[in-house]
């Protein structure tokens, strides 16, 4: 069952930024009308305008004001469903997952918007933390589908669950008012399925550095291989016949360093 989780890490720290732009952004409204509508011009995602120079609103859109109670759930779902995949495959695996899913949700919506598809309109803005929560529930049913979530008025698998939202969402592509924002839930979720199925379990990031000290490794192997041939060579001047093999034979042997 789905107890509550513990509330830290990059999920906590999401959600306080979440949390923090929500109150900003009410208050400046509530201060002044003609400035907060000048910060949603550079904070929502508007297909024609990202794709045309405001490359950052791509990664803003999710903490935009979207309204108490919907801002509220996503707050929830977010800490519900991320901590567990946070707490499993450790905060640098859930930064990237966010990031890569926000990006790429984001890119392919305003890219189908820009189309005009189904009565899409490119000009209408995108502020909304549900894409982020798509791609999270997304996650969490690929690795714990089978797992029962009790949402008080019935038992429902996360899988049948995630696959439920997904249906919402498409729906209100086809009739909804936010056509966009419904959109980009389902772009972001589509973008953690590909993220999920090609990217290495453990991040792009770990396998990055992984390689980078494979690199390096290679590099200083064979530096000591070459000072290894010259020193054979002097040696061989000098009348002595010497093998010099400067990578251990046998790891285990403790006599061998690097």
């Amino acid at each position: 069952m789905l107890a509550l989780p513990p509330f830290r890490g990059v999920i906590r720290r999401i959600i306080v930024i979440a949390l923090v732009a929500f109150f900003a952004e009410v208050l400046i409204g509530r201060l002044a009308q003609d400035s907060v509508v000048r910060l949603i011009s550079h904070v929502y995602l508007f297909p024609v305008e990202a794709l045309h120079g405001k490359v950052w609103e791509f990664l803003t859109y999710p903490f935009a004001y979207e309204g108490v109670l919907s801002s509220l759930f996503a707050m929830i779902s977010l800490w519900l469903f991320g901590s567990r995949l946070e707490d499993e495959f450790g905060g640098r695996w859930m930064m990237e997952y966010l990031i890569a899913t926000t990006l790429g949700g984001g890119l392919f919506a305003a890219l189908i918007a820009m189309t005009g598809v189904t009565g899409l309109d490119p000009r209408f803005g995108v502020g909304s933390l549900w894409p982020a929560v798509m791609a999270i529930m997304l996650a969490y049913g690929w690795f714990h589908g089978e797992d029962d979530i009790n949402n008080i008025i019935f038992i429902v698998k996360a899988k049948y669950l995630v696959g439920i939202y997904l249906l919402v969402f498409l729906a209100l592509v086809l009739v909804g008012n936010d056509r966009v924002g419904a959109l980009t839930a389902v772009c972001a979720a589509g973008s953690g399925y590909l993220y999920l199925k090609f990217a290495p379990r453990r991040g792009l990031s770990y396998a990055v550095s992984e390689s980078l000290y494979g690199l390096r490794n290679s590099y200083y192997r064979a530096k000591r291989q070459r000072a290894a041939k010259k020193f054979t060579v002097y040696m061989k001047k000098q009348g002595k016949d010497v093998n010099v093999n400067p990578e251990p034979r046998d790891p285990n042997d403790k006599r061998w360093m690097n």
